[in-house]
């Protein structure tokens, strides 16, 4: 079932009193679902994402294998789209919820509209918006407050929680020696495979049923795989594609030093900008999508069990920096080992807990 999505939200003040609307249609134009919320105290931003993600599960609820989404907020559309960068680091679980639905939901397409073609959505957050500033709100649809979680320090249930458990495949000849590794299928070393088991090991500490194991389709990420896979009772290692490390292009197998001597213009807006790829190869930004496509599709998929996913630096950080709402220096400032685990839980409403990163006292 095909539908249309028109979703809008904002806040007076930015931040200030938010609400966000939501109106499903067929492609007809009948309305066949609303949705509105008052917010609390947030940005304009904040309650634009959040509208998009109540039309997508509403569309989702619905049954609809195809979405096209219309709002009037261009960041979000282009950030959606993959055209800009997603520069907030406050609103990067909010794209990663975004992409989860998406991928539920299979093909979402993303169009801007001028406010005037969004008015029963602008409406319906203009609604919301009078609720959360106290002002009293008449024939609301299916209204839906969402209320703030409470902060704490005690340690989050588990009840609901997906457990991710990250693990970087085993060194290889080009980590001994510091070359950049990306889609060439440099095969584990002896070294590698000793810490593969060993990483095996830690992983069967950490959970004791384990639901899937995932894993890049290059060897050294398999081969490391299916040595946690021994490890954990032989639970089948499932190959996702876009868990693949970023494609560093002419770089690849060249050192840091190397790449500097011949392509420093290069590098440095490289290091600048994760909207800039290697000559020949893909952006982080351009990776950002495609791993959050994939996560989003494991956690769909797996939800509630524990999945061990094996794959390289680059995607692991990118999940590791959307966890934890980092900047973009988190790229470059984060190192993580040759079978470092990495440990963090997600739950539906799109809660994060990251419990740990980079391990590596199985190693010694």
């Amino acid at each position: 079932m095909r539908v249309v999505v028109e979703a809008d939200g904002g806040s007076r003040g930015n931040p200030g009193p938010a609400g966000y609307g939501s109106v499903v249609r067929d492609t007809d134009g009948q309305v066949l679902l609303e949705r509105q919320g008052a917010l609390g105290v947030t940005t304009n931003n904040v309650a634009e994402y959040t509208g998009l993600i109540e039309g997508l599960k509403a569309a989702h609820e619905l049954g609809a294998t195809e979405v096209d989404v219309r709002m009037d907020s261009k960041l979000v559309v282009e950030q959606m789209s993959g055209r800009w960068q997603i520069k907030n680091a406050g609103l990067r679980p909010l794209a990663a919820e975004a992409a989860q639905w998406v991928a539920r939901i299979g093909r979402v397409t993303f169009e801007w509209i001028p406010r005037e073609r969004n008015k029963a959505a602008d409406a319906l957050a203009n609604r919301a918006m009078d609720e959360a500033a106290g002002k009293p709100v008449r024939d609301v649809v299916e209204r839906e407050v969402i209320t703030p979680a409470p902060k704490s320090w005690a340690p989050p249930s588990l009840e609901n929680a997906t457990r991710l458990i990250l693990v970087r495949h085993g060194e290889t000849a080009y980590t001994q020696q510091g070359r950049y590794s990306g889609r060439g299928d440099v095969s584990l070393s002896e070294q590698g495979e000793a810490q593969a088991m060993a990483a095996g090991g830690r992983v069967a500490g950490i959970a004791r049923d384990v639901t899937a194991v995932v894993s890049s389709p290059l060897g050294r990420c398999v081969r490391t795989a299916e040595h946690i896979s021994a490890e954990v009772g032989g639970v089948p290692v499932t190959v996702v594609d876009d868990l693949i490390e970023v494609d560093f292009g002419l770089w690849e197998g060249l050192t840091f030093a190397e790449v500097q001597e011949r392509w420093p213009g290069e590098m440095e807006a490289w290091l600048a900008s994760t909207s800039v790829a290697p000559p020949g190869g893909e952006s982080f930004q351009a990776a950002a999508k495609r791993v959050r496509g994939a996560m989003a599709t494991i956690l769909s998929s797996y939800a509630g069990g524990v999945v061990v996913v094996v794959s390289h630096v680059s995607p692991i950080k990118l999940i590791l920096r959307d966890a934890l709402a980092a900047s973009d220096a988190f790229l470059h400032r984060l190192f993580l080992d040759a079978a470092g685990v990495s440990t963090m839980d997600v739950w539906p409403d799109g809660n994060i807990a990251v419990r740990s990163v980079n391990e590596t006292a199985h190693l010694r």
